[in-house]
């Protein structure tokens, strides 16, 4: 406890809770510049053991963040937990990946793509919610970076079901879901869906999803934020709250341009919500 208080008031707008009864809290990191180059998100679910038995579960999520950089990040945080048996290392990490990114920013790395972020603002009306699969030709399709690239054409997709459409303030959310159980599935699927032209033009598009390997008795999971800080992370919780198997859920989001505040989190739960129990 004395711990979070500290942290909270350390870093300020960018702590942020996202559970509190479940200790998962996310903490917006850069690399300290007036104008940042690198941004990354440090999500943490602290367990029951933690800090004397058992480490944080940690998720960083940053979309220039894939294969070499992420294994060294991720290598050097677990180094620090090993150095630091039984004590509290959640500072130690933030600013590990603070020193990495002000390391990138003062490199001769290329900059990151430019992101969307939270409440971008997006001209759409956000009217015409029907999705028919009909492919849009030339409409980019969003590269992903998944376990498993190999394609297998003759696989059969599953089946995408949409959920009704929840309206506040001209800001859309609409949820989409398939039974998945490989990751070429879940990539499979998000490819389908940002065929759909209404779907690609999203502000926003998170997903989580949560595949069982019976061999191993244990959950292959992961979630997106795309740009709506911390979305996808409370996503994913709520599916393993509702110990859903073998599913990706996609929460669609079309900014009409009111700030909505918390209740855009209320309403992309209520629509994953809806579409796992329907």
């Amino acid at each position: 406890i004395d711990e979070i208080e500290a942290l909270s008031s350390i870093y300020g707008e960018d702590w942020c809770v996202v559970d509190e009864d479940e200790k998962i809290y996310c903490i917006k990191i850069s690399d300290c510049l007036d104008q940042p180059k690198w941004t990354l998100c440090l999500q943490v679910i602290l367990p029951p053991g933690y800090p004397t038995a058992e480490p944080p579960i940690y998720q960083l999520n940053a979309p220039w963040l894939r294969g070499q950089d992420y294994t060294e990040l991720a290598n050097s945080l677990e180094e620090i937990y090993v150095q630091n048996l039984g004590e509290s290392i959640l500072y130690l990490w933030v600013e590990k990946i603070r020193e990495v990114l002000i390391q990138k920013a003062q490199s001769s790395d290329p900059e990151p793509d430019v992101k969307k972020t939270s409440e971008e603002v997006d001209e759409d009306d956000g009217e015409d919610f029907l999705l028919d699969y009909e492919p849009i030709q030339g409409d980019p399709i969003k590269m992903l970076n998944y376990m498993s690239s190999e394609s297998q054409e003759d696989e059969e997709l599953p089946s995408i079901h949409h959920g009704n459409p929840i309206t506040d303030r001209r800001s859309t959310f609409q949820a989409h879901l398939a039974t998945v159980v490989t990751t070429r599935q879940v990539k499979r699927i998000l490819e389908k869906l940002y065929e759909n032209k209404k779907i690609a033009s999203a502000t926003h598009n998170i997903y989580a999803y949560r595949i069982y390997c019976e061999d191993k008795q244990t959950f292959l999971q992961d979630c997106e934020d795309d740009g709506e800080t911390a979305a996808g992370g409370r996503l994913l919780h709520l599916m393993q709250i509702l110990n859903v198997h073998n599913v990706l859920v996609v929460v669609s989001r079309w900014y009409g341009g009111i700030l909505l505040g918390p209740d855009r989190f209320k309403h992309i739960n209520n629509c994953a919500r809806n579409i796992l129990v329907e």
